[in-house]
Parts: structure tokens; C-alpha cells; sequence
């Protein structure tokens, strides 16, 4: 009996506690699951030996990140990590890529998503070193960053040939060249920010509508610039389900009627479009019956007419709309908004 009992208490601990905690620690952050290993050496033995838990790097708002991420990619462990997040992160420079480049460009190899959001020191330099050791790269994110260059997406468009998701809101300093090329070498691209990136034109925003027919997500918020010449170009995304169009001046109905062929759109911020009317308004709820989330925020151009045909094609998908500051509709109180969309859930979008 005793002698069971021993082979029981073994195989609970050989077999099913690393199991267990297999198990558990996927479901953990990854500075939780470093943790884990100093508590014991038995616990550090039986996290290493699962190399599915070692694909991600997150050193989000950490400072000192880009000694952290040189000193992590020095062990065994992370030689396939698929994820690195430097989100706001403090001292991450471009000699910090440049060592990864020299150094670790084998554990790179496999790296799917790199996340370089708010870190400003970063210049075309040091996305020229990155890229150069990420070929497999398919996310790639840099945020308000004002030192990046078109040559700083050429070196990206040259380096990593299977971007999907391609982040550059608040990249000032980018213009239709860095377009272009994204345009020319990114066929496939599935989702876009360009928000805040002033210096674009009508043509560069032409090239990606052409170009890029694969998008389901596109953010224009906070660009001014564009009119309808490009806008039109919009119903060629034929996949697109998430559009950002706050801020955009020279939209006009017409321009509308050209985005409403986008039959699967769920997600459209109309916030500010100051020349959309009802006429605008209509053709997109007669088009995108599907649609979710709408905010026409600010526009005084349309009344409870538009609201009215809204509600004919699209009283059962949409749960959030915001119609704060359209001082033409004038049944706009929440019970009111109720009787029209039964299924909303949020009545205010902007603060």
C-alpha cells in the first residue's frame, strides 16, 4: 500500500503538476511567468522545457528596455520568440537594434509582430537594423515617432516582405513616397493607420486604395488634407469593416456615396466630416447594412431624416452611435435614440 502510494505521489509530481502548470501558464502574462522561475528549480526546469511559453517579449512602458531585451535574447529560451512589445518603453535607442542585428539575429528569425510605440529615440537607422534581422515579420507598429523617414519604410518594405498590419500613426515626417512603396511591395496589407501623418496627399492614399484592395481596417483620423479624389477610391476595399474618417473636411456626400459600396463595413467615424448631410448618411445606411458603430459627431449637416432611414436598414446591428453635437437632430435624447436602435449600448463616443 505504502509503495502505491510512493508511485502515486511520483507520477502526481512527474507527470501531472507539469501538466497543470503548463496549462496555467499559458493563460499568464509573460512577467508573471518570469516570476515563476525563481521560485523553485524544480518550477524553472519545467517552464523552460515548454518552448511554446517563450514566444513573447514584453517590456511595455519597462525602463532600461533595450538592455532588457539584448539580456533576454542572450538565453536559450527565446531563440523563436514571435512577439516583441516595446510599447512606450524607456531607453530603447538604435544602438540596442543594432546589437540585436550584430548579435541575435538568429533568435529574430521567427519574429512575427514587433511593437515600437512611443519610442521616439528610434530612427530610420535603427529600423533599417531591425528589419534587416525579421524577415518574417508580419506586424509591425512605431507610433508617434517623428524621426522616421520614407527611408526608414524603405528599408522596412526591403527587409520584411509579409507585413499585414502596418502601423504609422503619427509619423510626421512620412510622405507619398513612403506610401508608394508600401503600396507597391504590400499587396496583401490588411490594416492601416495613417493617423496624423500630415504630409500625405490625394496620391498616396490613391496608390494604397488601388493597390491594396486586401485592407479590412483603415485610420485616416486627423487628416485633413484628403478630398473626395481619393475618398472614392475607398469603395475598392471591397473587404473593409473598420474606417476612421474623423476630421476629414473636404468629404463630401458624394464622396459617401462612393465609401457606402463598402458592403461589409461594421465600424465608420464620420466625427467633424462637416460637409456630410443626410444625403451622405442615407447612402451609407442603405449600403452598409451591417453596420455597428457610426459617429457623426459634430456634424450639423444631417437631422432626424438620415436617422430615420437609419434605422430602417440597420435598427438591429447598431449598438453604438453618437450624434452629440448634430444640433439638427433634434430627437437625440437616449430613450428617443432607443425607439430607433433598440440594441444601443453606447449613445457617446468623444468627451
Amino acid at each position: 500500500m505504502e509503495t502505491k502510494k510512493e508511485e502515486d505521489d511520483l507520477t502526481w509530481s512527474r507527470e501531472t503538476i507539469p501538466r497543470v502548470m503548463k496549462i496555467v501558464s499559458t493563460k499568464l502574462p509573460q512577467r508573471d511567468l518570469v516570476s515563476l522561475l525563481l521560485v523553485s528549480p524544480w518550477l524553472h526546469r519545467t517552464l523552460i522545457s515548454y518552448p511554446s511559453l517563450w514566444l513573447v517579449l514584453d517590456f511595455r512602458e519597462m525602463n532600461k528596455a533595450g538592455d532588457r531585451l539584448t539580456a533576454a535574447l542572450s538565453l536559450s529560451r527565446y531563440q523563436h520568440v514571435k512577439q516583441i512589445n516595446l510599447e512606450f518603453a524607456q531607453d530603447i535607442e538604435d544602438r540596442h537594434l543594432e546589437v540585436l542585428q550584430n548579435k541575435f539575429i538568429n533568435s529574430l528569425q521567427n519574429l512575427e509582430s514587433l511593437n515600437l510605440n512611443g519610442c521616439q529615440k528610434i530612427s530610420d537607422k535603427g529600423i533599417e537594423a531591425i528589419t534587416s534581422a525579421c524577415p518574417k515579420l508580419k506586424v509591425f507598429s512605431i507610433y508617434w515617432n517623428v524621426r522616421v523617414t520614407d527611408l526608414g519604410i524603405k528599408h522596412l518594405v526591403k527587409n520584411c516582405k509579409h507585413v499585414v498590419d502596418l502601423n504609422l500613426s503619427g509619423c510626421k515626417n512620412i510622405s507619398d513616397e513612403s506610401l508608394q512603396l508600401v503600396a507597391d511591395n504590400y499587396q496583401d496589407l490588411e490594416s492601416l493607420n495613417l493617423t496624423r501623418c500630415i504630409k500625405l496627399t490625394d496620391g498616396g492614399l490613391q496608390q494604397i486604395l488601388v493597390k491594396c484592395s486586401s485592407i479590412h481596417s483603415l485610420n485616416l483620423y486627423a487628416i485633413s488634407i484628403f478630398t473626395d479624389k481619393a475618398y472614392k477610391k475607398i469603395s475598392n476595399l471591397a473587404h473593409l469593416q473598420f474606417l476612421d474618417l474623423c476630421g476629414a473636411q473636404n468629404l463630401s456626400d458624394e464622396g459617401l456615396s462612393y465609401i457606402a459600396k463598402c458592403k461589409n463595413l461594421v465600424s465608420l467615424n464620420l466625427t467633424w466630416c462637416v460637409q456630410v448631410t443626410d444625403v451622405g448618411v442615407i447612402s451609407i445606411a442603405e449600403g452598409c447594412t451591417s453596420l455597428e458603430f457610426l459617429s457623426l459627431f459634430g456634424i450639423v449637416g444631417v437631422t432626424d431624416k438620415c436617422l430615420e432611414v437609419l434605422s430602417r436598414f440597420c435598427s438591429t446591428t447598431i449598438t453604438t452611435l453618437d450624434v452629440n453635437g448634430c444640433i439638427g437632430i433634434k430627437k437625440r435624447s437616449r430613450d428617443e435614440l432607443l425607439q430607433l436602435f433598440p440594441h444601443l449600448k453606447c449613445f457617446k463616443v468623444h468627451s
